[in-house]
């Protein structure tokens, strides 16, 4: 049984709009606006596919010298969990087209005081599981 501060109806959406926010900012690299979705902390972490980030300046800087193309991908199986008013994780399956790996992005989000923003991201990519559709 869910504790009765687990996904608040405003809050999930409040948060299922910044996740939407977000994506849309990753896969057309509006760097400006995925900065500013991220905690500018030396706090902040983000590990991904092939970097270990630690702080705001290195996750700046891989953006910066990251290509700007093949980007686009399909979410599936996306899960936000509110935890509280000021928590909570998103966790989603990605594919880009023409890949047969499959992707795996989690991220904790804290309602600090300029709104929602990423204090951890981790995304990984596997080879797909046997049960999942390729």
């Amino acid at each position: 049984m869910n504790p009765p501060d687990i996904n608040l109806p405003d809050v999930h959406a409040e948060v299922t709009a910044v996740f939407a926010r977000y994506e849309h900012a990753l896969v057309n690299n509006l760097i400006d606006e995925l900065d500013a979705l991220f905690w500018p902390s030396p706090h902040t972490v983000r590990y991904g596919a092939g970097e270990n980030l630690h702080g705001i300046d290195a996750i700046r800087a891989f953006r910066a010298a990251r290509p700007a193309v093949g980007l686009a991908r399909q979410l599936h199986d996306t899960v936000i969990t509110t935890h509280g008013r000021d928590m909570a994780t998103a966790m989603t399956l990605f594919r880009r087209a023409g890949s047969t790996k499959l992707g795996r992005q989690s991220q904790t989000w804290v309602r600090m005081p300029d709104g929602w923003q990423v204090v951890a991201a981790h995304v990984s990519v596997i080879d797909p599981p046997a049960e999942l559709p390729t």
